[in-house]
Order: structure tokens, then sequence, then C-alpha cells
């Protein structure tokens, strides 16, 4: 299944897609009722039985499929983002031994959830805003102290997953050293689509999901990878982050990003601020993922920045 939420004729709808269609579900309902009530696959043969409405896919906006989960978490999965981000930052050699004793994580603001095809707005003050290409898992059965061996059975499916970055906003939240803060704080793109585990079976080589991922920058390809690139798999990023905690129904979590999947990657400047491709309004990103689908966004203007304390 793959499903959405929309713009209908009354309001905002949850429903399934059916080939160039979206048959709705009964207003009021949500993705995130559904994934809590344990309900998506009855929803499902109701959306196909007897849909409230039929519009078609084309003539809808869509939103985020999840626009309020309880929570949202983004791995680090990919060493070699991270091998890249050090490059650019001019720190070579290997990785520490702490990398592959567990894989990272933050908490991530599901306040900013944004959908596939809305604007997004520079953070406020940054002069150095990045994308980041991932996908998320969604939580369908909860748990905690999940095993690393059956934790993906806990994922309903999954959905492209942009982490948008001010990464002149990053080095101050990397000096203060409590974690990430305004540099993550703006901005998560979810979608198009929720799409269920099943409906990526094609997709799996040698017993891992491997869809094919690209990132584009107004038209031109930043990167293309895999899904089954994780050093840490969804299984084991799953089974550290519901250690001693519970993960409900709809919680998102992040694989990190593909390598090569950021602008951060690709500075060829000795100053991160000389490097002249971070995002400018007017800009168009696009996600794309076998299976996934495509999201297409235009970077505007962020709003001024209003002094905390007088200057002068």
């Amino acid at each position: 299944m793959r499903w959405v939420t929309y713009e209908g004729a009354d309001g905002v709808r949850t429903g399934l897609v059916d080939g160039e269609t979206v048959r709705g579900l009964a207003a009021g309902t949500t993705l995130e009722a559904l994934l809590a009530g344990g309900n998506l696959a009855e929803a499902g043969e109701d959306a196909r039985r007897a849909p409230a409405e039929v519009r078609g896919l084309a003539d809808v906006r869509l939103h985020a499929p999840l626009r309020r989960p309880p929570s949202v978490r983004d791995g680090l999965c990919f060493l070699d983002h991270l091998r890249g981000c050090y490059r650019a930052l001019g720190r070579e050699g290997p990785l520490g031994p702490v990398w592959s004793r567990s894989p990272a994580f933050y908490f991530a603001n599901a306040d900013a959830i944004v959908g596939p095809h809305d604007d997004v707005p520079v953070s406020p003050g940054s002069t150095m805003f990045d994308l980041e290409l991932e996908v998320g898992a969604v939580i369908g059965v909860g748990g905690r102290d999940l095993h690393p061996d059956r934790a993906e059975d806990h994922i309903a499916g999954y959905l492209l997953y942009n982490d948008w970055t001010a990464r002149d906003h990053q080095v101050v939240d990397m000096a203060q050293g409590i974690g990430m803060a305004k540099s993550k704080d703006s901005a998560i793109t979810l979608g198009p689509a929720l799409v269920t585990v099943d409906e990526l079976e094609p997709h799996r080589r040698d017993g891992r999901l491997a869809p094919e991922l690209s990132a584009t920058v107004n038209g031109e390809e930043l990167t293309r990878g895999t899904l089954d690139q994780m050093d840490w798999t969804f299984g084991e990023l799953l089974a550290y982050v519901s250690r001693g905690t519970d993960l409900p129904p709809g919680a998102v979590i992040g694989s990190g990003t593909v390598p090569g999947g950021c602008l951060l990657e690709h500075v060829d400047t000795a100053e991160l601020a000389d490097f002249t491709r971070w995002l400018q309004p007017g800009d168009v990103v696009s996600l794309r993922g076998e299976g996934l689908g495509e999201t297409r966004q235009t970077v505007t203007p962020g709003p001024g920045v209003v002094p905390l304390r007088p200057t002068g």
C-alpha cells in the first residue's frame, strides 16, 4: 500500500494511492491514528472497497504522510557519509572506534515537518543551507528493547526523508557540545507517500532492502546510492534506540544521509563560507527513491533574525 495525506474537497484527508487516483478515507482519519490503532490493513481494504472520495493524484496537494508523528529520530548509519564530511572539513584518517560500537542518532523536531512539494525557507540567519538525502522508517507495531534480528518486523513502511540543515548553525551547535539544535530545527521533509514494507519487496537484495536513491539540485544530480549501503541496518538502529524506552506506532527514524547526499560532502574550499554551492532562494531540490516516489521543493528566503540582546 502507498498511503498519502492530501488536501481533499473539504479539508485534509488520508488516502490510498491506486494507480493515478487517491481513494480517500472519511474526513478526520489520520495515518497517525491508523498506526496507533493497528488498523492500517483494514483501512486499506475500506479505501479499496468503499472510499469516501476518489480524486486524481495529480489534482491534489500532498502533505507529509505523517504530519505530526509522536517522535522523530535521525540516525547516522552510512559511515561513508561521515567520512565525506570529515574530508570536506580537512579531517583525514580513519573513524574512531566509537562509530563501530553503536549507531549514532539525535532527536529531530517533529513540529518542523513539511510536505514533499512544499517550499522550504532558508533557516533564519543561515548562509550555508544544505539538504540531506535519507530514508525514514515508520514504526507500525510499538515496542521496547527490540532485538536487532527482529526489530525490522516493527516497521510499517518507509518514506523519503530530507534533513534540511544549516551548516553555519551546526558549527555553533557542535561547539556548544550538547547536540543538534538550530541547525536541524527548521524543516524535515517526509513523503510523498508512506510505502508499506510489502510494496518494497521487489527492491530487496541479499535479504536487505536496496532501492536506488538519488538527489538533484536544479536538475543536476548530486549523488546516487542504495539503501543497502547502510553500515548499521534499520534493525540494529531500532534495537539501539529502543533500549530502555518505548518506540510508539507512528514514530519516524531516519537512516542518515546516503553518501554524497549533502552539499557539505562536496565542499572544495578551505573555508566553508567560501563554498559557492550552498542552497539559495530559487533552488529546486528533488529526492527520488525506487518504489518510494519523488519530492520536489523550492528553497525560499528565510525570515530575518531579531538580535537576542541589544548590540553596540
